[in-house]
């Protein structure tokens, strides 16, 4: 395993935070430098004779962040339940009364989303009481930007079946979506152009992207797909069976993981 400096300091300062007990830590503020030096020699000999610690003290740092991370999403989750769920430029498929929801952060020009989306679709078929959330967060880009602003004026004419129809075409679009090819496709739907074109516009859809874009970052998501299911943030395209029982479980016990 090869590690990146980064990695190299935090771990060293794990190490010797937990080399440190609470009593010696208490005292530390009275080590001269000299002895202060002394100790961080006695550390690095023990890192080079022993460097296969790093790789256990390094898993043991990523732990600790992770398991940070998920407290820290479970809070903003919470904090921001109601836009989440229930924000009126949201897209809702599925059923709109269901006992559980999904929602997915995605961009028209990711590639997982693309794959993600076939996820969704078995969840969907398979679960008549489960209610799907799609956000646009375009992060991949001003083409990715114009998508979602037609998309996002789309759904003041589209609703239900013949939005999720929408975003499903310009998902499994080939190449770069961008304003023109979310224009051509709401045109083979049958939407309004005029209305659309004042619609992209307002006020309303600047709003709602920058509303997603802050509680992308609130959430402190670093790419898409990302999907939130109960209060857990879960990144990527897993899958549909990791969706699945995420689901079953927050429907079962209220908890990503029941036991």
């Amino acid at each position: 395993m090869r590690f990146s400096l980064p990695q190299i300091g935090k771990a060293v300062a794990l190490i010797g935070a937990l080399a440190l007990a609470p009593a010696a830590q208490a005292q530390s503020n009275v080590f001269t430098d000299q002895q202060k030096q002394a100790i961080g020699e006695v550390v690095k000999d023990y890192l080079m004779k022993n460097p296969e610690v790093l790789t256990e003290v390094i898993a043991e740092l990523e732990k600790r962040q992770a398991e940070a991370q998920q407290v820290a999403q479970a809070g903003a989750v919470q904090e921001t339940k109601q836009s989440l769920l229930n924000a009126p430029h949201s897209y809702v498929a599925g059923n709109p009364s269901g006992d559980v929801t999904l929602v997915e952060f995605f961009d028209y020009n990711c590639g997982y989303c693309k794959k993600a989306l076939a996820d969704v679709q078995t969840l969907m078929k398979s679960d008549p009481k489960l209610r799907v959330v799609l956000k646009d967060f375009p992060v991949l880009g001003p083409d990715s930007v114009e998508a979602s602003r037609v998309a996002l004026a789309v759904g003041k004419q589209l609703q239900g079946d013949k939005m999720m129809n929408y975003h499903v075409k310009l998902l499994e679009s080939r190449g770069r979506v961008n304003g023109e090819r979310a224009m051509a496709v709401a045109k083979d739907l049958g939407v309004d152009l005029a209305k659309l074109q004042k619609d992209m516009e307002g006020a309303d859809v600047r709003n709602a992207l920058q509303e997603n874009m802050a509680l992308g970052d609130k959430l402190n998501l670093t790419g898409t797909p990302a999907f939130i299911i109960g209060e857990t943030v879960i990144p990527g395209a897993v899958g549909a069976e990791p969706l699945k029982q995420t689901v079953d479980n927050v429907r079962s016990c209220g908890k990503a993981s029941c036991g």
